[in-house]
């Protein structure tokens, strides 16, 4: 099968920073399907991984990344019974196995969901690494319960993101929640309060701009950007017995002591927890996925896709990794194989 991949961790703008090459077509055992991938999409982690995997060396094998596909199932392992060969399927994948930029993956079928049958392929790929990790971040970390917590103020860092575009969606039309979501450039706030943002306020003097709208302390706080740089802001802004949650980290140590006072509470949110350690929950992303093709097919929720490409080419994969690493990309890019 045909697959792209990488020996070194280059920029992307050099030429073998993505190669092409030929490579077995893997056989499911246990829970395992193998899906025929039909469409991905490209996330921040697919760049992060591609430039630090093979930094000071050169791999003997390359490399497959990526973790967001829609495909068809065409084998099954001898554990499965969720799915069946023909089934169309979506995923966000597991960050300990070959990823998604190949014609066919192997996948554990309790992190994978129907694919909502209203979508094309592209639309779908578009859909699980940001909805799991947005749905996670509101529902397993925060907790919120949309009948006692309804109308409460969630402040979305970054919201016309990938994992924002999709959060915006789910805090306001699940939870119930007031949202305010970051945006510095017209078409990006527009974009947010197209999905339903009750307030775009601009990053660059978020204290000022919170305070405008007359909400200068929020209950939550979801960070998808920048976790040491809105850290000091963040303990300023969030409410006594507020909630913040992280998906970016930090590169130093994180003051808590800040939160102290106002008894916050600090989550942090990685989607990739459940597949990683195979947690006792792990078939939740399976559940998850189904309930969010539902209410994709019920127009509920909107695919967060703006931009598809093409053809599985090598071209196509830097061009999207280029786009991600501008930082400047509206929702999520996708490749038609």
């Amino acid at each position: 099968m045909k697959a792209i991949g990488f020996k070194q961790s280059l920029p992307i703008s050099e030429e073998n920073s993505f190669i092409e090459f030929e490579t077995e077509k893997p056989v499911p055992t246990g829970h395992d399907l193998l899906v025929k991938i039909e469409a991905i999409s490209v996330n921040p982690v697919d760049f992060k991984i591609r430039q630090n995997a093979a930094k000071d060396t050169v791999l003997d094998t390359p490399k497959i990344i990526g973790w967001d596909a829609s495909g068809t199932v065409e084998a099954v392992g001898n554990q499965t019974s969720k799915f069946k060969i023909g089934d169309q399927v979506y995923y966000a994948g597991d960050i300990t196995r070959s990823g998604s930029n190949s014609e066919h993956q192997l996948i554990d079928e309790r992190i994978v969901g129907k694919k909502p049958v209203s979508l094309t392929h592209s639309q779908a790929a578009a859909m699980p690494l940001t909805t799991l990790t947005a749905w996670e971040t509101l529902f397993d970390r925060i907790k919120i319960n949309p009948e006692k917590d309804k109308g409460k103020t969630v402040l979305i860092l970054a919201g016309a993101g990938g994992v924002g575009s999709i959060a915006i969606q789910l805090a306001k039309k699940v939870a119930g929640l007031t949202v305010i979501a970051t945006a510095s450039r017209p078409e990006s706030a527009n974009w947010c309060k197209s999905l339903g943002a009750d307030f775009v306020v601009n990053h660059h003097d978020l204290k000022a701009e919170l305070a405008s709208i007359g909400h200068s302390e929020v209950n939550y706080i979801l960070d998808f950007v920048d976790l040491e740089g809105y850290w000091e802001m963040a303990a300023e802004i969030i409410k006594p017995q507020g909630h913040i949650v992280s998906i970016t980290g930090s590169s130093s140590p994180l003051d808590l002591n800040v939160l102290k006072n106002k008894s916050v509470t600090f989550s942090y949110e990685f989607m990739y927890t459940r597949s990683m350690f195979t947690t006792e929950d792990i078939e939740k992303q399976h559940q998850i996925l189904n309930q969010v093709a539902d209410m994709l097919d019920e127009g509920s929720l909107k695919t967060t896709l703006t931009t598809t490409l093409e053809g599985f080419t090598v071209d196509n994969l830097k061009k999207a990794h280029a786009m991600q690493e501008s930082g400047k990309t509206i929702g999520k890019t996708a490749i038609q194989f």
